[in-house]
């Protein structure tokens, strides 16, 4: 099985959701560094829908640039998490079985 997550290494959720899909028998693991290589709005709309999370639930409300979009629609929220992709909640993590926001991190095992 294909795992893909959208991994930030300095964040410990993100590192504890990787070592599960690592420890995981079966499960290729491919990571992406968003800050690096941050998803398209459609991709991200797509993990959110698939996730079954709205864009705000999704967004990471403690940074600087989520208090703007206190008063946002969805699609103000995701086009500021393209432009600043650190406003995206992490760990994201994809599967054939589904997309689990990965906190707490054993979520993911829902997918595996």
């Amino acid at each position: 099985m294909k795992a893909t997550i959208w991994h930030n290494p300095r964040c410990s959720k993100s590192r504890e959701a990787l070592a599960i899909l690592e420890g995981t028998p079966g499960v290729e693991v491919e990571i992406v560094d968003y800050l690096k290589t941050p998803p398209t709005r459609e991709k991200l709309a797509s993990l959110f829908k698939q996730a079954g999370m709205t864009p705000r639930e999704g967004m990471r409300k403690g940074e600087d640039g989520a208090k703007a979009l206190t008063n946002a629609s969805d699609d103000a929220i995701l086009d500021a998490m393209v432009a600043d992709p650190i406003l995206i909640e992490r760990p994201l993590v994809e599967t054939g079985k589904g997309v689990r926001l990965g906190r707490p991190p054993e979520r993911v095992r829902d997918i595996l």
